[in-house]
């Protein structure tokens, strides 16, 4: 079993402080300590650091979990998948947009649409006070980041789509100063671009849909590598970074350990039913390996 001081995530419990609407499409929703100290055992790793948000259901007070006292982690997981679906909490993942210490908060952006679902419904009508629990990292160097720049990278293509554009912003906000960044951000309407910071060497290229510009893969697949050596990170519907993933290591040769590739939402599914969907990272490494000894 491990331990709660050993353990890379933990539970904190959190309310919403305060919300903002970047744009049409995300809504900010700031979170402190449910009783103002839960934060200092938080320790997000900056760059796409994921969580577990759980939710309350509509009439609920707070989101329903299991004691979290407990220190297994998957004990209390366990627990909750065994409760009645239309009572446990709602768990959805999310990216860490920002944390802050002093006064200790956590940002979370919020991808929004007309036929969103609970986490969309509930952050389109979040107030303070309202109540969450988040399974969190309580350690900066966890697995819950995915975007690993190599070494010997001298540069980094990035493709994300609106529900990926709070990752995408908090990588380039991370990324060494001068790093060379050739960036494609596809999102639904004109009103979403924003400032982002870095200080990063970046191009960064707005996919507008409403005003007609290609999708991200389109606009991606004919651009021009940045620099001899890059890294790649994608992510957003899952069919299309598949898609992209395959083009990069199948079709430019990219060595796969270089392409890092996160389906966060597919065409169709809802997120509790894309978790029954078989490891597409697994089944593409298998497929890359077969390819490989037949090339050799």
């Amino acid at each position: 079993m491990t331990t709660a001081e050993t353990a890379p995530f933990q539970f904190f419990s959190l309310q919403v402080d305060r919300t903002r609407r970047l744009g049409p499409s995300l809504v900010r929703v700031t979170f402190t300590g449910a009783t103002g100290e839960e934060l200092k055992g938080f320790a997000a790793g900056g760059r796409d650091q994921s969580l577990s948000l759980f939710l309350p259901h509509p009439g609920q007070d707070a989101p329903v979990l299991p004691p979290l006292d407990d220190p297994d982690m998957y004990g209390i997981l366990g627990a909750w998948r065994a409760m009645p679906a239309d009572v446990r909490a709602v768990m959805r993942s999310y990216t860490v947009r920002e944390q802050r210490t002093g006064p200790d908060e956590v940002d979370i952006d919020f991808a929004v649409h007309e036929d969103g679902g609970p986490a969309c419904r509930w952050a389109q009508h979040a107030k303070p006070g309202d109540r969450v629990v988040v399974l969190g990292p309580a350690v900066a160097d966890n697995t819950g980041v995915r975007f690993r720049l190599p070494e010997d990278a001298d540069s980094v293509l990035i493709c994300a789509d609106e529900t990926a554009l709070p990752a995408a912003s908090a990588i380039l906000e991370w990324l060494p100063a001068e790093t060379r960044a050739r960036v494609f951000l596809e999102v639904p309407y004109s009103g979403d671009r924003m400032e982002l910071a870095t200080q990063a060497d970046a191009t960064v290229t707005w996919l507008v849909r409403e005003e007609g510009a290609p999708s991200g893969p389109e606009a991606i697949a004919g651009a021009e590598l940045p620099g001899e050596s890059p890294y790649v990170w994608i992510a957003g519907e899952s069919g299309a970074v598949k898609a992209l993933r395959r083009h990069f290591v199948r079709e430019r040769g990219l060595d796969r350990r270089r392409v890092t590739f996160v389906g966060y939402w597919r065409k169709g599914l809802s997120e509790d039913a894309l978790r029954e969907v078989p490891d597409e990272a697994a089944q593409d490494a298998d497929q890359d390996a077969a390819q490989a000894a037949v090339q050799n």
